[in-house]
């Protein structure tokens, strides 16, 4: 009896310290929105900093077992190897916290239940193992299932983060229940709301770039109720439409998000939007999608989803979105540069430094306009927002006070001056092929010296490597200094960026921002513009 108690303590605490060393692959589970092939590919990407913490553990707890050996008193044995276990735990679950997160692990109801689940998941496993292996133990029966089991006890730790995959799958049920139950009272909200306008954004880039804007254009008119930050996912909207939803609230924006097909239709299954905004169409998320066929269909669930007597409105893109707007039989309209073609569009843009300017035409009016947003793309957000604020009855001044009005989204073409030193264009969040080169035109237009700080693309599947080398070329003609941020990951920006013709010495590869930072207090001057595109989660 006494040793069944001194076992089972030895489990737990194992179990526990196993449960702190883990805390940055259940960082990885968050980030890959718990979702298992995301999971393992970050794992794949960053194997030495998956497997390093269950191996430090393992071999801590291998030298405290050698150790212990050599203390008479088992029960003093067992338990000073239960602190070594706690610990070890809290050392590496330590070095894994103070990483500098650009997201850090947010410690939600979710990963409260996650762990508890580890918990016992991982408890046990290890009693499992422990039957499995009793026959060796016991009798020395050397059969390969009595051996495996006895290694598989002692090696444990090594295998944290397939343990911790067991564990977000153990907790799966019970967070389909808990998620399907508030899904289900979101969609109660609604219900009860017959009188709110809900409009529904998405598209492979601008999507969160057009909610702010049609967000803050629609406030001229409608109390209006936008989903925050890059809020994007069922639960996420859910969450807006439970504890955000007012009164008074004319209308609600919704950001739909996917990185699989059928996850816009899931996201209309809880809005069910009534108009419909397709920002873009290309080759995002493609490690998951696979192909550009399978993102198109999948954003055009959206409009699926509209209602007979509801409105789509299109991005003119002279492409996939103009292709999709042909075929769509319901109310639509298109906005984008083309006067021949498009219910709105832009003429007599100007780039000024406090923004653009620029003259928004509809058929029957024309209004001049003034913003602080920089780039083509931005003007073409606006577009689209200006269509839908006009077919909700906004007047052409609120249209016009409204766009005036409009702030750069944090980290999408943001200029920020400092004073006395250089100019920094903050274009970090995310990166596409279209709005890079965009960001690359407005950088052409400041004087030299003008830098590039970027890591390039990501999440691009197979097409990464040739879609960096376009990044790398588009960006030869709009700096004199290229930072490629990432020494494994560089190659491919670099040799777009010598097939343009770009020069060798002007290429400078640094480890990370850190190093790029410090690199530019040397180089960097009054009066040198600085491009950052593009930064990588903390799962690359």
């Amino acid at each position: 009896m006494t040793m069944t108690i001194r076992s089972f303590l030895l489990i737990l605490g194992i179990s526990v310290g196993s449960l702190m060393a883990g805390r940055g692959l259940i960082h990885y589970f968050q980030l890959e929105s718990y979702q298992f092939p995301g999971y393992f590919r970050t794992l794949r990407r960053n194997l030495l900093r998956a497997v390093l913490p269950g191996f430090l553990l393992n071999a801590a707890l291998a030298a405290g077992a050698a150790l212990m050996r050599l203390v008479a008193n088992e029960w003093v044995a067992t338990l000073a190897l239960i602190a070594l276990a706690l610990g070890a735990g809290w050392v590496i679950r330590g070095r894994a916290k103070d990483a500098k997160a650009k997201k850090p692990l947010v410690v939600t109801a979710r990963v409260k239940r996650l762990y508890g689940v580890g918990l016992v998941v991982f408890a046990g496993v290890q009693l499992l193992l422990i039957r499995g292996g009793a026959p060796y133990m016991e009798t020395g029966d050397a059969s390969f299932l009595s051996l495996f089991c006895v290694a598989l006890q002692f090696l444990f730790p090594s295998f944290l983060p397939l343990w911790v995959a067991l564990a977000g799958l153990c907790a799966w049920p019970v967070e389909k229940g808990i998620s399907e139950m508030y899904f289900q009272d979101a969609r109660r909200v609604l219900r009860q709301r017959d009188d709110l306008i809900r409009i529904g954004i998405t598209g492979s880039w601008g999507k969160t770039s057009v909610k702010f804007i049609l967000g803050t254009m629609l406030e001229e008119k409608y109390h209006t109720l936008i989903t925050p930050a890059s809020y994007n996912t069922p639960m996420g909207v859910t969450k807006v439409i439970r504890t955000g939803i007012e009164p008074g609230h004319r209308v609600f924006v919704a950001e739909m998000g996917a990185r699989h097909v059928g996850d816009i239709r899931e996201m209309c299954r809880l809005v069910r939007p009534t108009i419909g905004v397709l920002t873009s169409v290309g080759p995002q998320h493609l490690d998951t999608f696979k192909t550009l066929e399978r993102v198109t269909r999948t954003k055009y669930e959206l409009m699926d989803a509209i209602p007979d007597n509801g409105m789509c409105f299109f991005a003119d893109d002279r492409d996939i979105c103009r292709e999709l707007f042909e075929k769509t039989p319901k109310d639509k309209y298109i906005a984008g540069m083309d006067p021949a073609y498009d219910d709105v569009w832009a003429e007599n843009l100007r780039a000024t430094r406090e923004g653009s300017e620029f003259d928004l035409c509809f058929r029957d009016i024309r209004i001049p306009c003034r913003t602080a947003l920089l780039g083509e793309l931005n003007i073409r957000n606006i577009l689209l927002c200006a269509a839908i604020c006009r077919k909700l009855g906004l007047t052409g001044e609120q249209i016009r006070r409204g766009i005036r009005k409009l702030q750069p989204v944090e980290h999408r073409l943001q200029l920020m001056e400092t004073p006395g030193r250089f100019t920094v264009i903050d274009d970090a969040f995310n990166s596409n092929i279209v709005g890079a080169k965009q960001a690359f035109q407005v950088l052409s237009q400041f004087p030299k010296q003008r830098i590039v700080v970027t890591p390039g693309m990501v999440e691009l599947g197979r097409q990464e490597a040739e879609m960096n080398q376009a990044f790398g070329e588009a960006m030869a003609g709009c700096c004199d200094l290229a930072i490629l941020v990432g020494k494994n990951r560089s190659g491919d920006i670099r040799a777009g960026l010598r097939k343009a013709g770009f020069p060798e010495e002007n290429i400078r590869v640094v480890a990370d921002l850190k190093e790029a930072a410090a690199l530019l207090e040397q180089i960097a001057g009054p009066g040198d513009t600085i491009l950052f595109e593009n930064d990588l989660p903390d799962n690359y």
